[in-house]
């Protein structure tokens, strides 16, 4: 990290899918969040790698309820020592997010991810907010390439956007850099129920886009430019060269096959 860079305030979306999560029901934990991956919670693990990266300076966790939180005493203990601050969780993810950032100075840069993502690391946290801040860009988006994911975890399913300069995964990781990204976690709520089905993410764009992404006409930048204009902002992408920025804890399958990741180190 340039030591010049603005460290970022990082938000933690950790709410529950509610009683009947399969992931949850088979690690035998109370949310998804709390289930353990080598002998740690997933939740932990983030918060843990958060602290340690120096782009970071104060984590928010939203969620979980503080009903399922009663039990973890490590997260307590951050909580109380001040270390984390808590907010309640929302209806979605998406608005989750929209309240969390409600709550931060607008010109505050922030660090969005999820709980689910047990295999960040210092790195990619480092690397994704030193790139982004050399963006000239309101709002910047986590990328990796599917290829490089496929290579590492060949089994395990990802959801796939195909542009005509490569195919690509998200990352869980959204930077907000100035007061008017802030917009754009109205634009996600409206397309959340969408997220897995990249054409109807394209179609928000517009039809002509649609088209473009269908026939491999249109590239991630051309996406990206299209975003741009919906939202009135500058929307940018950090490429990562990392397979574990793209692996969110999903399903059961996923669970197992970042188990026997954590097995191979």
């Amino acid at each position: 990290m340039n030591m010049s860079q603005p460290k970022m305030t990082a938000i933690v979306l950790a709410g529950q899918r509610g009683d009947e999560d399969e992931l949850a029901r088979h690690a035998g934990a109370s949310c998804k969040a709390f289930v353990v991956i080598d002998g740690k919670p997933m939740l932990s693990r983030v918060l843990a790698t958060l602290s340690s990266s120096p782009s970071i300076e104060t984590i928010f966790l939203s969620g979980p309820s503080k009903d399922k939180l009663k039990d973890q005493s490590e997260i307590n203990e951050l909580l109380r020592s001040g270390e984390i601050s808590w907010l309640p969780p929302r209806s979605s993810p998406s608005t989750s997010a929209y309240e969390a950032l409600r709550v931060m100075p607008p010109e505050q840069r922030v660090l969005l991810t999820t709980a689910d993502h047990p295999l960040l690391s210092v790195d990619i946290i480092d690397e994704f907010c030193t790139k982004g801040a050399e963006q000239d860009a309101d709002l910047v988006i986590g990328f990796a390439r599917f290829a490089l994911v496929q290579d590492e975890f060949p089994e395990m399913k990802k959801t796939v956007l195909r542009f005509s300069d490569g195919e690509f995964c998200g990352c869980n990781l959204f930077a907000f850099m100035t007061p008017a990204s802030r917009d754009a976690a109205n634009f996600w709520r409206r397309t959340e129920a969408q997220r897995k089905n990249p054409f109807r993410v394209i179609g928000a764009l517009g039809w002509l886009n649609v088209l473009k992404y269908f026939f491999g006409a249109l590239t991630l930048e051309d996406a990206l430019d299209a975003l741009s204009r919906k939202l009135g902002m500058r929307v940018r992408a950090v490429l990562l060269p990392y397979a574990d920025a793209a692996v969110d804890v999903d399903s059961v399958a996923d669970y197992k096959a970042v188990q026997e990741r954590f097995l191979r180190r």
